[in-house]
């Protein structure tokens, strides 16, 4: 067991010896430093100590300069204040500004170890005490770190099955084949500029790319009929949005999503559908994701037409403001560089990087 080592600070000498030959008969280790200037000088050159005994009168810098000192470097380190008895006032104060103790003068050996005694428990139960908080907080961290990365891990796990069902639904549905990763780019661009954070970028992301999840749930006749649809097929095919809630919106990470899906046909006026939804009562995801879908859907190929510019999609875009689209998504949309979108559409990149926490290959600029 380690020896408990206490610095001793009186500028009388022989006051010094008598106590650290009480202390050293007991089992102590003692150090002797005879102002509060010299104590601070061992202190700073060794820190290993258990206590300090300082007398209170003392020149250069006394007992109440030292123990200020003490509380700022060694926060831990208790100390004892010995006085005379008409310092007794000095003492209760030096008490009340962080000193463990006090002894008056003249004392008995007893009444020394005493008091020594205490505060070296008191000492012992605070470094344990700091120790086991310390190791508390690495356990925290090391718990924290591993909770993370199976989060990550998760996300990722969710991210692939996510990919599976947008390629189901490409296979199904191979005149918009590639439709939902595009789109997906483009919604989480203007969502970049937009000044969303992250988390909800990412949300936003998912939803996007799970869009028309719902039409998975659309009779074939219906969803590939070359034909023009029936009036009754057309609110068959007007279901999808609410189709594709349902199946998503109990899955626990993919909730906010979900909303986005049920109100990715809504216009800004109120005149979209399942709910007509106005304004800000349709979620902000689903107000980027109406620009990025149009835009998408006028520079694609269709059996029907050939993709047209992004020019002509900003042009419709613009013309519809206020009425389809959100004018304050439609302003952050107009002022990207018209390239980006050049550039994105010829891209091909999985939902998994898209969904990655950084996302660094959509950052504005790149």
């Amino acid at each position: 067991m380690a020896v408990e080592r206490i610095l001793v600070v009186d500028d009388e000498e022989p006051i010094r010896e008598v106590v650290c030959s009480m202390l050293e008969n007991s089992g102590y280790e003692c150090v002797q430093a005879c102002s509060g200037k010299d104590a601070l000088e061992r202190l700073h050159q060794d820190s290993n100590f258990q206590l300090v005994l300082s007398d209170l009168m003392m020149p250069e810098l006394d007992g109440v300069g030292l123990l200020e000192n003490v509380r700022r470097t060694h926060k831990e380190l208790p100390v004892v204040m010995v006085t005379a008895v008409h310092d007794i006032s000095v003492a209760l104060a030096a008490i009340r500004n962080g000193a463990y103790d006090y002894l008056l003068k003249p004392f008995e050996r007893e009444q020394l170890l005493a008091v020594v005694r205490r505060a070296l428990e008191t000492h012992r139960l605070r470094v344990e005490n700091m120790r086991y908080q310390s190791n508390l907080e690495a356990l925290v961290d090391q718990r924290t770190r591993q909770l993370r990365e199976t989060i990550a891990q998760l996300e990722n796990a969710y991210d692939v099955t996510l990919e599976a069902l947008g390629d189901a639904l490409d296979l199904k549905d191979a005149e918009t084949e590639g439709h939902s990763k595009r789109v997906m780019a483009f919604t989480i661009h203007i969502a970049r500029f937009m000044g969303m954070d992250e988390a909800a970028i990412r949300v936003v992301a998912r939803g996007a790319f799970l869009h028309d999840i719902g039409k998975m749930a659309i009779p074939d006749a219906v969803l590939l009929k070359p034909a023009k649809l029936s009036p009754d097929e057309k609110v068959l095919m007007k279901e999808h949005p609410y189709l594709g809630y349902k199946m998503l919106h109990k899955i626990p990470y993919l909730g906010e999503s979900a909303e986005i899906v049920y109100a990715h046909q809504e216009f800004y006026d109120g005149s979209g559908y399942p709910r007509g939804l106005k304004g800000e009562e349709i979620p902000l995801g689903a107000r980027i994701f109406a620009v990025a879908d149009t835009l998408d859907a006028i520079t694609s190929d269709r059996p029907y037409r050939k993709a047209r510019s992004v020019e002509v999609a900003r042009e419709e875009i613009k013309t519809w403001s206020g009425r389809q689209f959100d004018p304050k998504v439609v302003e952050v949309f107009l002022a990207i560089d018209p390239q980006d979108w050049e550039r994105l559409h010829r891209e091909t990149i999985t939902p998994k990087e898209h969904f990655s926490y950084s996302l660094r290959s959509l950052e504005p600029g790149k």
